[in-house]
């Protein structure tokens, strides 16, 4: 069953990808293949991640990105490629790591649910 989202969410998260930069599943897949620099940031709950996960990925949600990200990835310029179920949190996530200075951040439209869809590898557990 899909998540049914309010207005106002759906409004904030429309509002946040107008600013933000988003790749498609098919592109995040193409960079991994090909070895490409980049840190993979799975944004959902711990009880989420837990389930399962990109192969490659760290976690640090939504909750406590935003604290805890200068720590991990002082340089601005880090390419960071965000994910969550459907790719609005995410979204949300990115917006504001660009508030916060950093350039090179990017949204995966679709999140891991398309990535389930397309049958594409997973970490479980």
């Amino acid at each position: 069953m899909a998540k049914q989202h309010g207005p106002g969410f759906l409004n904030l998260v429309q509002d946040a990808k107008s600013r933000v930069k988003e790749l498609t599943i098919d592109q995040v897949k193409t960079k991994q293949d090909r070895g490409e620099k980049f840190v993979l940031v799975d944004v959902r709950e711990d009880h989420e991640w837990a389930k399962d996960h990109l192969p490659g990925a760290i976690h640090l949600g939504k909750g406590i990105i935003e604290r805890d990200i200068e720590a991990r990835f002082p340089d601005p310029k880090t390419e960071l490629v965000l994910y969550c179920g459907g790719g609005f949190r995410s979204a949300l996530v990115a917006d504001n790591l660009q508030k916060m200075g950093y350039s090179n951040v990017f949204s995966m439209d679709g999140g891991i649910g398309g990535w389930r869809e397309k049958g594409l590898p997973l970490v479980v557990g």
